[in-house]
């Protein structure tokens, strides 16, 4: 079986081969060979059919959500990281042509790019298709998000959240206790995030920073839920 075979029954939609070939065209390919066309075009359409899709599928499944609740999960969805972390289960990087440059950087794992390839993939189904398909693509590929924890808060700003959290439930003031071991080249940090003085969450991480984001992001669970089990809508929405 051809690669774009295997990327083609993974995707499990047909696309002519020309649209396909250009869907996986990344402009630095392009300007490496006298400037054939790119995916940018297709990229502009699959957007616009991801963002239809999407926004439909939230509205008829979650009829009770208002508007700004809706709007931050569709964001959540179509994030760059949702699409790049799709594009990475489905190999679309070892398909993308890349100019050399970007082959030596390892553009074949960058997430803007397997973004907006993913998008170029769903623009390239509508049109070798139809609407409906393109659809069901859509929500094949991304609706599993929706049960996927990591996925769905990989952006999310932990530290923020949980100082509204703490805020909303007046528990105290947040403090972060940092400790640091090991040799300066590869130190790893431990942070524990503490709410007027009791210890909540603690995490680990190659700096500071991280291991702040860790801490707080325990926290958020800890404190959005009794067994601190939160589902996903509350972590998305930021319900406390």
């Amino acid at each position: 079986m051809a690669p774009t075979e295997e990327l083609l029954e993974s995707l499990g939609v047909s696309i002519d081969p020309e649209t396909l070939r250009l869907a996986l065209t990344h402009r630095s390919f392009s300007y490496e060979n006298d400037g054939i066309p790119t995916n940018e075009r297709l990229e502009f359409l699959g957007d616009s059919v991801l963002g239809l899709a999407v926004t439909d599928h939230l509205y008829r499944s979650y009829p009770d959500l208002p508007e700004g609740d809706l709007a931050k999960l569709r964001a959540a969805l179509v994030s760059t990281r949702a699409l790049a972390r799709i594009a990475r289960r489905l190999g679309v990087g070892r398909h993308i042509r890349l100019g050399e440059g970007e082959q030596r950087t390892g553009g074949a794992e960058k997430d803007s790019i397997l973004a907006d390839t993913m998008e170029a993939l769903i623009g390239a189904s509508y049109l070798s298709t139809d609407v409906d398909a393109a659809r069901r693509l859509v929500l094949r590929l991304v609706t599993p998000l929706l049960s996927d924890k990591e996925a769905m808060t990989a952006g999310k700003d932990w530290k923020t959240t949980a100082q509204e959290l703490a805020a909303a439930q007046n528990l105290g003031e947040i403090r972060y206790l940092v400790q640091g071991e090991g040799p300066d080249h590869s130190r790893t940090f431990t942070a524990t995030l503490t709410i007027s003085g009791t210890e909540y969450g603690t995490g680990a991480g190659s700096s500071k920073k991280d291991a702040e984001r860790e801490a707080a992001r325990l926290t958020v669970e800890q404190i959005s839920s009794p067994d601190g089990e939160a589902d996903i809508l509350t972590l998305v929405l930021g319900r406390s």
